[in-house]
């Protein structure tokens, strides 16, 4: 699962040297709040796809034991709250980008690739940590890759506008 970015940086680049040039901190912080804006959408159903995401496995056959999680915590909710948009306006990465946060995730899910699993929509994973037995549980595949495709396109049309408008306003 890779980040989403959105970069115009040749466009971005320009444009904060002429807001630097001109001394207007108030456009450029406008500017950097808007884009963060029009990345929002795209995070949200990010959200929403992964808190909707159906992952299943095949169940217990018969006589085989089961019980409870032995975690409290939901997957697809603390993988939601991850989610992230950064704005960055500096030379090497200006634009926007939306990235699970990794260092908001309990170790056992960043450190795992569990991540990379659940897009491609087949995880698997020891019963109860006993590395001995082992479970597979299908999801539906590219839910990141999917919902960014879907996304990427409004995103950019606002970044572009937004960078339009500030041209504009110090042209």
């Amino acid at each position: 699962m890779r980040s989403v970015r959105i970069t115009g940086t040749g466009q971005l680049l320009e444009l904060q040297r002429q807001l630097r040039r001109a001394g207007r901190e108030n456009i450029r912080a406008s500017m950097q709040r808007r884009i963060r804006r029009a990345a929002e959408p795209l995070r949200d159903d990010l959200q929403d796809a992964i808190r909707g995401l159906d992952i299943r496995s095949r169940g217990r056959g018969t006589g085989k034991r089961g019980g409870p999680s032995p975690t409290t915590r939901p997957l697809r909710a603390t993988i939601a709250a991850a989610i992230r948009i950064s704005v960055r306006t500096s030379a090497g990465s200006a634009g926007a980008r939306v990235w699970v946060d990794r260092s908001l995730l309990p170790r056992d899910i960043a450190d795992s690739g569990l991540l990379k699993q659940i897009n491609e929509g087949r995880v698997r994973h020891p019963v109860f940590a006993n590395r001995s037995r082992w479970a597979q549980q299908n999801a539906t595949p590219l839910w990141w890759d999917n919902t960014v495709r879907r996304g990427l396109p409004r995103m950019e049309r606002e970044v572009t506008r937004v960078l339009d408008d500030i041209q504009r306003r110090i042209g």
